[in-house]
This record gives structure tokens, C-alpha cells and sequence, in this order.
């Protein structure tokens, strides 16, 4: 918090942030302003509904805090930035952005507020940076009476999804985030503005793509359809590697690469599932060359913000806001993205580095890192003390942690005799 202090100019408003905060880190079972006034031991909710909507201070400024904050914790030579975006359901009409437009959040289309959302992913962690809510066109840019209602200013215009990732992307370069990688799913890697953008920052992309897209083969002299490129690919051609660590082990793929310009390092990267059969594509472009595995660890990569999201909303809130304004939703949002980012430091600066035990005995199991759930359940207890005993509360940390690692040795043993056989 003393980190952001300065963003507030008077005190009362930086002490109610303070306060909303704590409770957005505590096990109050809902944490929108009345939760968070009662869990701060305020009268009312007045002072928290201030503080995201009329009190003086710039959800902007404290972004760019959040961002360098989390860069200084989870910093790393292998840092990939990822777009994506999430939907919160909401009721009414009156919610800036709202409309029925589909969302992977119900899987349907749904009344709902769609965020575009910016993440960092390193080995040390992952954590959200950036954010835009997205306005729609017919129903909200041209309307000036409801843009009014809703507080959206006037220098808010339409803007795509991959535009708003561009904007966030572009930003976070310019604030001098180090990454040299950026991947997102298929809404953001069908739109070539936003490939042709990160051409220009010399940044390199693993961005999703439908499998009827067409791309050039033969060097240059022909087009076709993805899914009909992979279906010529011979057996030879597929490499089995592990897009990373999952909760139950190894994520096995089949990869296959062609590269599809003759001048530059640019790729048609094709993932096979080994038991499905299932096929993702992915358009890459490096301004260096590259080995299929670095491609095969950024694709992998994308899945880190959908941890982001289940962690922001699970833990620290980010979707329980009961608020309609614009200015509103990105305060209240912002500060979401702080919790979070303050407890993924922590997971970062507490994860030990073990060295290697080339001795230890084959059934030795340690327990489990902390992680940003176990570190805010702790957290929450100590910031809402129970009769429970500091002691008792460590007990407890450690026996599930223990218990997760076993479950999850066991996890990674069926995965590597599975991938075995296959």
C-alpha cells in the first residue's frame, strides 16, 4: 500500500483503499462494499462506494504501479505476455459495456460485461498488469444518453478486443516490461493488426488461429487451408513435448511445425492432442530463429491467465463488484488486480530454490510450494483471528500441502507411464 500512497491525494480516501484491500485479501464471503465495509468495521458502506466512485485518485496510476510491481517480482529472461479476455454476468441494462454477447466465462451468450485483460507469466509466477473494459459499438459508443448515464467518458471510442490488447501490449513495452514473447487464443490471433504491431515492436507472437486459415507453403508459391496442411504432414513430422506442467502432470502433446515464409522466421505451429486427435493452430512470427520447443513453451504459456482469472475471482473478488459506473468497474478491478498481485509476490519470494538431492529416497515427498490460495486462506485468518492458534493454522497449511504433493506425484506417474506407452 505504501507503494500507491502517493496516488492518493487526501487521507481519508487512501485509508479506505487500505481498508478495501485488506478486505479484498480476507475470507469475507463477498466482497463487494458492503462486505468490505462490514469486514472493516465501517458503519456503512458510503466511504467504500466513495472511494470507486467520486473520490480523487487515477485507477491508471496505480495500474502502472501494479505492473512494475509485479515485473519486479516475477521478472525472468522467460517472461511471456498474454492476452485474454473474461466476462462478468450481470443484470439490467445499466452496467457500462453490458449487452447479451457471448462468454466463455457461462460458455453462451449472456448479459454480460466483457474485461480485456493483459498478464505476465514467467517461472516465478503470473499475474495481471493491464486492463480495458470493452464498449460496445451500436449499443453503447453511438448512445450518447446511456454513455452518459454510465459515466463513460468521451474520449472512450470503439475499439476491437485485439485493439485493446494492442493498446495494452504497446503500453507495457513502452513502461519497459522485458518480454519477448506474446500469445492469446484465436480472437486475437485472427486479426492482423494486432500480428503486424508486434512485427513492428520486434516482439515474437504464439497466437491461436482457426484451422481455416490459410497460409502460404512450398515457399511462398501456394496457400492452403491449416487443417489441410496437417493432414499431408507425415508421421515423421510430429514431436511429443510437454507444453508444461498441469495439475495432474506433464501436458503432453503431438507438435508439428512448417515454416510458411521463406525470408523470415515465421511458422504454422500445429498441436495434436495423442489421444483425441484434436487439433489447435497457432500462427508464430520471432525476429530470431528459434527451436520448436520455445514455441511449444509460449503456446503452453497462454494457459497461465486462466489460472489469473480463477485466482482473481476466487480469491480476491474480482467479479463481485455490484457497481454500474465506468470509473467504478476499473477501480474496483484495479484494486482486484493489486490483492492479487501482492499475493503472487508472495508465492514468488517464498518459493525456496532446492537444490539438486541426488540422494534423497525415491519415496520422500516434500509438501507442496505455497500458493496464492493456501497464502490468502492464511492471510485471511490472521486478518480475521479466530480461536484457531497460529500453530494450529500452520499445522493444517502444512498437512494439505503434504497431502496436495502426494496427489499430485501420483498424478505425474500415471501421466509419464501413459505418455510412455503411447
Amino acid at each position: 500500500m505504501a507503494r500507491i500512497a502517493r496516488r492518493f491525494q487526501r487521507v481519508e480516501p487512501r485509508a479506505t483503499a487500505h481498508a478495501f484491500v485488506l478486505g479484498l485479501l480476507s475470507g469475507v464471503e463477498r466482497k463487494n462494499c458492503w462486505g468490505l465495509a462490514e469486514q472493516a468495521g465501517h458503519a456503512r458502506p458510503g466511504p467504500m462506494q466513495r472511494l470507486l466512485r467520486s473520490a480523487r485518485w487515477d485507477a491508471d496510476e496505480v495500474r502502472d504501479d501494479i505492473r512494475a510491481y509485479v515485473f519486479e517480482h516475477l521478472g525472468a529472461d522467460d517472461g511471456v505476455l498474454i492476452v485474454d479476455e473474461t466476462g462478468f454476468l450481470k443484470k439490467g441494462t445499466a452496467s457500462a459495456g453490458v449487452q447479451r454477447q457471448y462468454t466463455g466465462t457461462a460458455g453462451r451468450i449472456e448479459n454480460t460485461q466483457v474485461g480485456v485483460f493483459l498478464a505476465y507469466a514467467s517461472s516465478r509466477g503470473r499475474a495481471l498488469i493491464d486492463r480495458r473494459l470493452y464498449l460496445p459499438d451500436a449499443s453503447w459508443c453511438r448512445d450518447a444518453e446511456r454513455r452518459t448515464r454510465a459515466g463513460v467518458p468521451d474520449q472512450a471510442e470503439f475499439a476491437t478486443k485485439p485493439t485493446l490488447a494492442g493498446q495494452m501490449i504497446a503500453a507495457a513495452l513502452d513502461a519497459g516490461i522485458d518480454a519477448s514473447w506474446v500469445t492469446g487464443d484465436e480472437a486475437y490471433g485472427q486479426d492482423p493488426g494486432l500480428r503486424a504491431l508486434l512485427e513492428s515492436r520486434r516482439t515474437g507472437y504464439v497466437l491461436a488461429v482457426a484451422c481455416s486459415t490459410r497460409v502460404r507453403i512450398n515457399q511462398g508459391r501456394t496457400t492452403a487451408r491449416a487443417d489441410a496442411v496437417a493432414d499431408r504432414l507425415p508421421a515423421s513430422a510430429w514431436h511429443r513435448q510437454s507444453a508444461g506442467a498441469g495439475a495432474k502432470g506433464p501436458r503432453y502433446y503431438d507438435w508439428a511445425w512448417i515454416k510458411i515464409n521463406a525470408d523470415d522466421y515465421r511458422h504454422l505451429l500445429i498441436r495434436r492432442n495423442p489421444g483425441s486427435g484434436e487439433l489447435a493452430f497457432y500462427l508464430c512470427w520471432s525476429p530470431r530463429r528459434v527451436p520448436l520447443s520455445e514455441l511449444v513453451r509460449v503456446a503452453g504459456t497462454r494457459w497461465c491467465v486462466e489460472e489469473c482469472f480463477q485466482a482473481a475471482k476466487g480469491q480476491v473478488g474480482l467479479d463481485h463488484y455490484q457497481v454500474r459506473h465506468w470509473t467504478a468497474w476499473h477501480r474496483h478491478i484495479t484494486l482486484a488486480m493489486l490483492a492479487l498481485a501482492f499475493l503472487t509476490a508472495l508465492v514468488a519470494d517464498t518459493t525456496p530454490t532446492r537444490p539438486a538431492q541426488p540422494n534423497r529416497p525415491a519415496h520422500s515427498t516434500d509438501p507442496i510450494d505455497l500458493t496464492v490460495p493456501e497464502i490468502r486462506h492464511l492471510l485471511g485468518t490472521l486478518l480475521n483471528p479466530t480461536n484457531t492458534s497460529p500453530h494450529r493454522l500452520l499445522h493444517w497449511s502444512n498437512w494439505r500441502r503434504h497431502h496436495q504433493a502426494t496427489a499430485r506425484r501420483s498424478h505425474y506417474r500415471r501421466r509419464l507411464a501413459n505418455s510412455s506407452s503411447g
